[in-house]
């Protein structure tokens, strides 16, 4: 094929986009798929295969402990946190395509691991190698797509979409496949049927995860040949006091990162130290972070920029916080209080995490025209006000709840309720996460604008850390105090963020370059 034809090869874009479309869909799907039955994996007593992780509620039922969630959280915290060395491992040292190849290998052989049946705590050594691939592959496959265009091909916004959509199909199949795989019965069935143990049905849905995967990284690995030479090789610095420089901070990061996952591997992260270590390490990377962000501050213009991402980044948090519990508070509610029987359909706990993705899909061209219309008439939100906006629209999420929050095992609610808060949930995430960052990216000085990135991945690191300590909160309560306190916080930052909003727009207009003369401006 000649290098024209291949420049408009998928849908008038470049072919390497076919085939990064495809192996982040393949390790979404992986991702999302395990993600949507690991907490019910960790609270199923041993007698059905699972980790034996549960309580007992108010009223004597079993439920997934704390200890459940914190995995959970500290997992998909991991997972992002990652990102960060993974990202510069691969710009300095390997490349993205090679970064890309070892993070696939590292998620399929995590959940191939988590794919033995009887593992017991060997368990956690799956999820070390998940976390560790995950956070060399997603980073750099992000960052490869930008790669296949030229810095001004207008095509680049439309590849991005493209690439998109094919995370958000790998999010809509996976917890179906997975799910069904792991929770339904009439799979358990099958199994004894044929004379297999039913309890190895979560290892059948840990090995699709794998496989699924192996198919996106086989494909990646024999695809890669249209890329050119895009991510083919790291950028070495020239000066080799630099070059020396990296080779230092890159041993003391493999050392780190060596000792975490051993440490990780060999004792029970749900354990109260290993949690709050994380979390207070996360806190003090925060401080630590803005006040050398700031200390590096050339002028006012810069120091007045990283004040302002302060709130931004507070909200992010806070965001992240109330919709990461998808995966654990939601994924409880779903499998225990949740009516399986809808509109005449089972509909089994993990299948509800595929409801966002699905409206995703749906929602987001909508927003896109709903922004273009708004914007021609100058009455489009500033991108606080939508951060603010989206907080209410989490809130509004948990106002759905609260009338099935006195759900029980025995009398349980209509997934309806499910879907309607999933439903608020995609539209908060529509008005925040594509403004989040290109708001921070404003703010923050051209110079650090490297930073940024890994700004919003630490700050989603210490969302979804809080999101799975939220059923600390809850533990011994119902869930109509941790629906009504998520629905309060949510509310208490967006009048936060409604109140800071016009100071940050005083700031970003007053750093602002001068509007160009008019008749400059009409000849252009």
């Amino acid at each position: 094929m000649a290098d024209k034809d291949r420049d408009k090869a998928f849908f008038g874009h470049p072919a390497g986009l076919k085939t990064l479309f495809f192996t982040e869909m393949w390790e979404r799907f992986s991702y999302y798929g395990m993600r949507a039955f690991l907490i019910l994996f960790l609270a199923a007593p041993k007698s059905l295969g699972g980790m034996d992780m549960f309580e007992l509620d108010k009223a004597g039922e079993q439920i997934p402990s704390p200890g459940a969630s914190a995995i959970v959280g500290m997992f998909g915290a991991s997972v992002y946190l990652l990102g960060l060395p993974g990202g510069w491992i691969a710009d300095r040292f390997l490349g993205q395509r090679k970064a890309i190849i070892f993070g696939g290998m590292g998620i399929a052989i995590g959940n191939a691991i988590l794919a033995i049946p009887g593992l017991g705590d060997g368990f956690y050594i799956g999820l070390v190698f998940i976390a560790f691939g995950t956070g060399f592959l997603k980073p750099n496959i992000s960052s490869l797509v930008g790669q296949l265009y030229s810095d001004h091909d207008v095509r680049r916004d439309s590849g991005y979409t493209i690439y998109y959509m094919g995370i958000n199909i790998g999010a809509t199949i996976a917890p179906i496949v997975c799910g069904y795989l792991a929770t339904d019965n009439s799979f358990r069935a099958f199994l004894t049927e044929k004379g297999i143990d039913p309890n190895v049905c979560w290892n059948f849905a840990f090995g699709a995860a794998a496989l699924g995967m192996v198919g996106g990284l086989i494909q990646f690995v024999v695809g890669q040949r249209v890329f050119g030479d895009a991510g083919k090789h790291p950028t070495v610095p020239t000066d080799p006091v630099a070059a020396n420089r990296d080779r230092t901070v890159l041993k003391a990061v493999i050392a780190a990162l060596v000792g975490l996952g051993v440490l990780i591997a060999v004792t029970r992260p749900s354990g109260d130290i290993i949690s709050n270590t994380m979390g207070i390490g996360l806190i003090i990377g925060s401080i630590a972070l803005f006040y050398g962000l700031y200390r590096s501050g050339r002028d006012a213009k810069e120091k007045r920029g990283i004040l302002a991402m302060i709130p931004l980044y507070l909200g992010a948090i806070g965001f992240f916080g109330i919709f990461e519990q998808a995966p654990t508070t939601l994924n409880i509610f779903a499998s225990e209080y949740t009516d399986r029987n809808l509109l005449g359909v089972n509909i089994e706990a993990p299948y509800y995490q595929s409801v966002n993705a699905v409206f995703i899909v749906i929602l987001a061209p909508v927003m896109a025209y709903v922004w273009v219309r708004l914007a021609r008439v100058n009455k489009e939100p500033s991108s606080v006000n939508k951060f603010a906006i989206g907080m209410l629209l989490v809130a509004l999420a948990f106002v759905v709840m609260l009338p099935a929050a006195g759900a029980t095992q025995k009398n349980p609610v209509s997934g309806g309720f499910l879907i309607g808060l999933y439903f608020f949930y995609t539209l908060a995430e529509l008005f925040i996460s594509p403004v989040g960052l290109s708001s921070m990216s404003k703010l923050a000085p051209k110079r650090l604008g490297g930073m940024v990135m890994g700004i919003w991945f630490l700050g989603t690191s210490i969302g979804i850390y809080l999101a799975g300590r939220a059923t600390t909160i809850s533990s011994g309560r119902s869930f109509a105090f941790l629906f009504n306190f998520l629905m309060i916080s949510a509310v208490v930052m967006a009048i936060g963020l409604f109140i800071i909003a016009p100071r940050i727009r005083r700031m970003m207009e007053k750093d602002a370059p001068a509007p160009l003369p008019k008749a400059t401006v009409e000849k252009d």
